[in-house]
C-alpha cells in the first residue's frame, strides 16, 4: 500500500492493544474452542477484511477478536487450568512438531473440563472448513460501478461493400 500524506494513519493510541501473551503449545492447545467460542466476532473480522480491503476501516472488529479471546483465556484458567496446562505441556514435550496424537488422553480430559464448565463441545473435524453464511449488522459495502469504455472503432454498416479476400478466404470449406 502506498502511502501519501493524503492518507489517513490512525493514532498509536487507537491501534494498539494488549497481546495474548500464551506460548506456541498454550495456543495450539485451545485453539479449537477457542476457534469455537470466538467464531463469530472471527467472521465479523475475516468479512469486513473481505469487503473492504482496507484494514484501517476494521480496527474495532480485530479488537472484538482480541477481546474475545482474552475473555475465553479468561474463564479456562478460572475453570480448567489444570487440564488445560497438562494438555499444553503434553503438547509442547512429546513431539517436535506439536503433534496431537500423542496427546489424546489429556486432551479427552481437557475436552470433558471444557464440556463440563464452558458449555462448550470440541468442533469435529472439518467443522473449520466448511462453508457459512455470516449475518451482519455492519452495511454492505458500495459498490463500484462498472466501468463502461466506448468502442474504440465503430463496426462496419451491414451495406458496406466488401471485397473478396486478396488470397483466398481462410474458411475455405464454409465457401
Amino acid at each position: 500500500m502506498v502511502v501519501t500524506k493524503d492518507t489517513y494513519l490512525p493514532p498509536e493510541e487507537e491501534i494498539t492493544v494488549p497481546e495474548i501473551n500464551l506460548s506456541g503449545p498454550a495456543l495450539r492447545a485451545g485453539a479449537f474452542h477457542l476457534g469455537k467460542y470466538c467464531e463469530a466476532q472471527n467472521n465479523e473480522f475475516m468479512l469486513c477484511r473481505q469487503e473492504l480491503d482496507d484494514p484501517r476501516a476494521c480496527i474495532n472488529e480485530g479488537k472484538a477478536v482480541t477481546t474475545c479471546a482474552f475473555e475465553f483465556f479468561r474463564k479456562l484458567k478460572k475453570t480448567c487450568a489444570q487440564e488445560f496446562t497438562q494438555y499444553a505441556n503434553c503438547l509442547d514435550k512429546s513431539s517436535g512438531d506439536l503433534e496431537f496424537k500423542h496427546c489424546r488422553k489429556t486432551q479427552g480430559v481437557y475436552d470433558k473440563c471444557v464440556l463440563d464448565n464452558l458449555q462448550l463441545e470440541r468442533p469435529d473435524y472439518g467443522y473449520f472448513c466448511r462453508a457459512k453464511v455470516h449475518a451482519t449488522e455492519r452495511p454492505p459495502p458500495p459498490k463500484k460501478e462498472k466501468v463502461v469504455y466506448p468502442d474504440a472503432t465503430p463496426g462496419l454498416p451491414e451495406d458496406y461493400p466488401r471485397e473478396p479476400a486478396k488470397y483466398g478466404s481462410r474458411f475455405h470449406w464454409l465457401n
